[in-house]
């Protein structure tokens, strides 16, 4: 069974993990510098949630009429597992658990802005009764 039961349980957990990178100062300037947007395209639960620089940055949970900068595809597992660092990105993409299109650069250059987000991941996942 997968670790989100159903989509509106991923985008809850997802969109507060999503909202507290954005709300750390640092993360917001550099990802708001990077003036991209990022599309998670999900499935098991299916899903879409976006990252986008309007508005100083915003999260949006669904689809939407933006043009993604970068897309990533992965299951819901695989999203869960990458936030608590028990799956890392260049062994994901390897495995073709994560699959991304765009600016590669782009991407690696903000890796190292997840650190507030791999922080806040299990606290947020244990709060939703995920681990």
């Amino acid at each position: 069974m997968p670790v989100f039961s159903n989509t509106e349980k991923m985008y809850e957990v997802l969109g507060e993990l999503f909202n507290a990178l954005l709300d750390d100062t640092t993360a917001r300037e550099k990802f708001l510098e990077s003036d991209i947007i990022i599309k998670f395209d999900i499935h098991d639960p299916a899903g879409q949630i976006w990252i986008s620089n309007e508005d100083g940055g915003k999260v949006i949970c669904g689809s939407t009429q933006l043009k993604p900068t970068i897309e990533m595809t992965l299951s819901g597992d695989s999203c869960h597992k990458f936030w608590l660092q028990e799956l890392t990105m260049p062994v994901a993409l390897a495995k073709g658990l994560i699959k991304a299109k765009g600016p590669m650069p782009k991407v690696i250059k903000l890796l190292p802005l997840l650190k507030p987000a791999y922080a806040a991941y299990p606290e947020i996942a244990k709060k939703h009764g995920l681990i």
